[in-house]
């Protein structure tokens, strides 16, 4: 007789295992233990085999009469079904093994050597939540152009254009990883420029002054009713004209005052190569009084709830508002003001560009011509801070004159 559900479910252990029947060579092996599992029976070229389909009641009655029926209609033609399950199941090993998803984990375990965790983290997060819910599952060779233009096009449809140039970005790092470790023959995102596809962003012009407003400024500065902490941040940005994230991150240990630089490391520099600051004298007065305010922390500009950490983002922002300069200065508008007036007064734009820290993409380049023209820039860095002393005293401006040597 056939089996029931009711039936299985009353089959009890005893000190032999014994069998329950269903037709057609499938059963129920009970083992002493109380273990149910289901088997099949059968004869493939003059060989006895046996099949298992799984243990109930993970695999229930009807299951175990679907895959058995399955496994009869391979055997009626031919194909032995162990051996064709055996085939799927190291197929499907395959296809996860070199799934966009396996080699994209592949790929961030080699490329976040040397990278910060903070930033190896982002990558990680946007790889997980934008890229993999479109690619992830696919074959990885098997991957074309349209279905990388969709993954993207998914993004910016949700108003995140720059996360979605971003994940282009990385989809084609992931493949030019995939190509060099055997896992596919092309690279499909190569083929698709972010203008291809996604709309132009609007430039973005950060708010800053103009150039005869600067001594006006400047003795704002000077004279800020704000922490002074603050105040001094203000002021070192002005002479250094750093990026904003640069500035609240900076600790003591990047600071080699006996050669007057300041050696920011790679990682915290948007262009990831380290990064030096020639420092005038100005500067070093500036650091020597926050040296006994803040000097017993790691940053040069601790938070005020805890020194472990440095002050905010919005700090500048914050305290230029207060002065009375919303939506006319921010912090970057100090690096626009220094490489316009620095231009006008004739210094070398290679030094210029590279005291801006707009370095070329290539990193080997990159990484070498971050100590070029030292000395010369370092001359336009002290009289970049002459000029903004003399011009915050309202004195008569010196004229600073670009080096060509």
């Amino acid at each position: 007789m056939a089996l029931t559900d009711t039936g299985i479910k009353k089959a009890k252990a005893t000190e032999k295992s014994y069998r329950m029947s269903d037709g057609g060579g499938l059963y129920l092996f009970v083992t002493p233990a109380g273990g149910k599992i289901w088997r099949w029976k059968y004869r493939h070229e003059g060989a006895e085999k046996l099949m298992t389909f799984g243990k109930y009641p993970d695999v229930s009655l009807a299951l175990a009469r679907e895959r058995h029926a399955e496994a009869r209609k391979l055997l009626s033609g031919g194909i032995d079904p162990m051996v064709e399950r055996k085939a799927m199941k190291t197929a499907e090993k395959s296809a996860i093994e070199d799934s966009f998803q396996s080699v994209s984990t592949l790929w961030l375990e080699h490329w976040k050597e040397g990278k910060s965790p903070r930033h190896a983290d982002y990558v990680a997060r946007r790889v997980e939540t934008d890229i993999i819910p479109c690619l992830g599952a696919r074959p990885i060779a098997e991957i074309e152009a349209p279905e990388v233009v969709a993954m993207a096009k998914a993004i910016e449809q949700r108003g995140a254009r720059d996360i979605a140039k971003r994940a282009l970005e990385t989809t084609g790092q992931i493949f030019r990883f995939a190509i060099a470790h055997g896992y596919a023959k092309r690279n499909p995102a190569s083929e698709i420029k972010p203008s291809d596809i996604l709309k132009t962003s609007p430039k973005i012009n950060y708010a800053r002054i103009d150039a005869k407003e600067l001594p006006t400024l400047l003795r704002a500065i000077e004279v800020y009713q704000g922490k002074h902490i603050t105040r001094l941040a203000l002021k070192l940005m002005a002479m250094t004209f750093v990026r904003t994230s640069e500035l609240i991150g900076a600790r003591w240990s990047e600071f080699d005052l006996k050669e007057r630089r300041w050696n920011i490391p790679a990682e915290r520099m948007k262009m990831r190569t380290p990064h030096i600051v020639p420092l005038a004298k100005q500067v070093l007065e500036i650091l020597e009084i926050l040296r006994t305010l803040t000097g017993t922390s790691e940053w040069l500009f601790p938070g005020d709830r805890s020194d472990k950490k440095p002050i905010s983002n919005n700090t500048i922002l914050k305290s230029l508002e207060r002065m009375g300069f919303k939506g006319r200065m921010t912090g970057h508008g100090f690096r626009g003001l220094a490489s316009t007036i620095l231009h006008e007064k004739g210094y070398a734009h290679e030094h210029i560009e590279l005291q801006l820290a707009h370095s070329p993409r290539n990193a080997v380049s990159a990484a070498y011509n971050h100590a070029l023209y030292l000395e010369p820039r370092g001359r336009m860095m002290q009289d970049w801070a002459d000029y903004l002393e003399q011009s915050q005293r309202g004195a008569k401006v010196l004229s600073i004159r670009g080096d060509v040597a």
